[in-house]
């Protein structure tokens, strides 16, 4: 049975995918707004909807050359099926969902890049992996969060000098002002990079079905729904998270909420045009130690932080291992219903 052209299968997984997109925001708003919500600077109930604007209009300012990596840059387009991609989404979501009830700030970005290379091996084996797309994938583990930590710690010492001389009460509130700017550029850097790794997975899928015409793009139709799941999702929040984020690692000031920020989005803004898929989580969790850490090393809770990058490490082989499965349980339903 079809509707508009499409089949009945293949609208259920760009389904699941924008339910994946959906609950990216979700688990993912803790990123945006962890700092503007912990420095009092915006309530939280206000801060998702700042935060959801700029990650829907996040499209009208970036290009689409992470989509085009997560879509034929991580297996190859050639592997895929209504298996892989079912198992791909299965795995990304329910590690996402696990990590998101245990309040563990893991990557959406990775769970579904995990769930993308476990389904691909559990079909093709090795030869369905396209590497350089997951060396750079496993390359931004490591670059992302250090780029937000130096970069974080080097907007502390420029601010620190240009307001040496001002007030405590001028400099306060002008950070407060400031943050709305730099959460603003940090929404969009979120918008940008997250909801294009569903557009990738959603255009691939339609590419395998034959529905682009033999040639690999990203239709609109696709930017604009997977920019609106992941702005509704964010709206809905991801309190757990958010207190981890905005007050468990270290306490924040203003001024370091701006740094911290403005440095996250700017190592976004770059691996974005790059189109490497970084994890916004650790990009911004990388900004925040780092600002807690240009005030004094005891003031970053160490232990959060460790806890943090264990699940860093875990997701992706978490992810695929249960991408794997979720491919095989897709295969033996198709097997049982022929």
């Amino acid at each position: 049975m079809e509707i508009a052209g499409l089949s009945l299968l293949l609208i259920f997984l760009i389904g699941v995918a924008l339910i994946f997109d959906f609950l990216n925001g979700l688990h993912d708003a803790a990123n945006s707004i962890a700092t503007i919500v912990s420095t009092r600077v915006l309530p939280a109930r206000y801060a998702v909807f700042w935060a959801a604007f700029f990650n829907f209009i996040a499209f009208a300012f970036f290009g689409l050359n992470v989509a085009n990596t997560v879509g034929k840059g991580i297996i190859d387009p050639h592997i895929v099926s209504d298996a892989v991609i079912f198992g791909a989404l299965g795995g990304a979501i329910v590690w996402n969902v696990i990590t998101w009830m245990l309040g563990i700030p893991s990557s959406s970005s990775h769970a579904l890049v995990g769930g993308l290379v476990g389904a691909g091996f559990a079909k093709a084996g090795l030869h369905g992996l396209v590497w350089d797309g997951i060396g750079k994938t496993i390359a931004g583990i490591v670059v992302s969060p250090a780029m937000g930590f130096v970069l974080a710690i080097v907007l502390v010492l420029i601010v620190s000098w240009a307001f040496v001389k001002a007030t405590p009460a001028f400099a306060d509130a002008a950070f407060r002002k400031l943050q709305f700017v730099s959460a603003s550029l940090y929404s969009l850097g979120h918008g940008g990079n997250d909801a294009q790794k569903t557009m990738g997975v959603i255009s691939v899928l339609l590419y395998a079905h034959g529905r682009l015409g033999g040639h690999f793009h990203i239709p609109l139709w696709v930017v604009l729904a997977c920019q609106a799941a992941m702005a509704l999702g964010t709206l809905m929040g991801g309190w757990r998270i958010v207190h981890t984020m905005g007050s468990k690692i270290t306490r924040l000031s203003p001024q370091q909420g701006f740094c911290a920020e403005t440095g996250g989005a700017l190592s976004l803004f770059l691996f974005t045009h790059l189109g490497v898929p970084v994890s916004t989580t650790h990009t911004i969790t990388g900004a925040i130690v780092g600002v807690g850490a240009a005030r004094r090393t005891s003031a970053v809770r160490w232990n959060v932080a460790t806890n943090i990058v264990w699940a860093w490490v875990i997701t992706l082989p978490a992810a695929a291992i249960m991408g794997a499965l979720f491919f095989w349980i897709a295969r033996l339903a198709d097997m049982a219903f022929k």
